[in-house]
C-alpha cells in the first residue's frame, strides 16, 4: 500500500496542467485513429465524452476520499489519468497503459515524493479491478467507487437515452433503457463499501426511479393516444 502520505504535493496550478494533458491526450489519441474509426459516429467513444466522465469521476473521488479519510491527492490524481488511454489502447490493457503514462508525466513534471507516484499509478493500474473492494487501500477503492457511480442516476439515465438515438430507437423503448440504469445502480449499491458512495447510490437510485415513473405514465398516455389516431384515421378511410 505504501507510505502513508499527509503533505499535499499537487498544488492547483499543477492540477489544472494535468487537466489540460490529459484532455490534449485524449484529443490526440482521436485524431490519431486511422480514418476516423469508432472515434467519429459513437459518444462513447469520443474524446470530449471521456474527458467529461473523468472530471465527473474526479468530482465523486475527490467527495468520498474527503469524506472516508482517504489521501485526496492520491485519489484525484489518479481520477484524473484514469481513463487517459481508453481510447488507444484495448479495454483490458487501458489500466495498465494509463499508469504507465502517468508515470510518465509525474515523473517529468514537479518533484513528487516516490511513494506519491507510486499509489497514484497502482490505483491507476487496478481501477477496471471487478472483485470485492473492501481488501483494497482506501483510495483505490474511492477511485473505483466513483467510476461506478458516474453512469448511475440522472447522469447514467441522460446516456443510456442518449444512447437510443445512435440505435435508432424510439421514445417508446425509453422506460426499458431506464430499467437498466436502475439494474445498474442496484448493482452499484451491491458493489460499493464505503458509507459516502452508499449515500450516493441511494440518492441516484431515488431520483432515476422518480423519473422512471413519471416516464412510463406519459409514454403510456401517448401509446393510447396513438391508437385513438389511428382507430380516426381507419374510420376516415372506410
Amino acid at each position: 500500500m505504501g507510505v502513508e502520505i499527509r503533505e499535499s504535493p499537487v498544488s492547483a496550478d499543477a492540477f489544472e496542467d494535468m487537466k489540460e494533458f490529459v484532455h490534449d491526450y485524449l484529443a490526440a489519441s482521436v485524431e490519431n485513429e486511422e480514418e476516423g474509426g469508432r472515434m467519429r459516429w459513437y459518444p462513447w467513444h469520443s474524446a470530449e465524452y471521456r474527458f467529461n466522465h473523468i472530471l465527473n469521476v474526479v468530482d465523486i473521488a475527490t467527495k468520498i476520499a474527503r469524506k472516508e479519510g482517504a489521501n485526496v491527492d492520491v485519489t484525484r490524481v489518479a481520477a484524473l489519468f484514469h481513463d487517459i488511454a481508453k481510447l488507444e489502447a484495448e479495454q483490458d490493457l487501458h489500466a495498465e497503459a494509463g499508469a504507465r503514462i502517468a508515470r510518465e508525466y509525474l515523473t517529468a513534471h514537479g518533484d513528487y515524493p516516490e511513494s506519491f507516484i507510486e499509489q497514484v499509478c497502482s490505483a491507476i493500474e487496478v481501477h477496471s479491478y471487478q472483485g470485492p473492494l473492501d481488501d483494497l487501500p482506501l483510495e483505490v477503492q474511492c477511485l473505483i467507487e466513483a467510476d461506478i457511480l458516474d453512469k448511475v442516476g440522472a447522469n447514467g439515465t441522460a446516456l443510456m437515452l442518449l444512447r437510443m438515438g445512435y440505435e435508432s430507437r424510439t421514445h417508446m423503448d425509453s422506460a426499458e433503457m431506464v430499467d437498466r440504469v436502475i439494474e445498474r445502480g442496484e448493482d452499484a449499491r451491491e458493489r460499493v463499501e464505503s458509507d459516502t458512495a452508499e449515500s450516493i447510490v441511494h440518492q441516484r437510485l431515488k431520483r432515476t426511479r422518480w423519473f422512471q415513473e413519471w416516464l412510463t405514465m406519459e409514454v403510456a398516455e401517448m401509446s393510447v393516444e396513438d391508437d385513438l389516431d389511428d382507430v380516426a384515421t381507419g374510420m376516415g378511410d372506410s
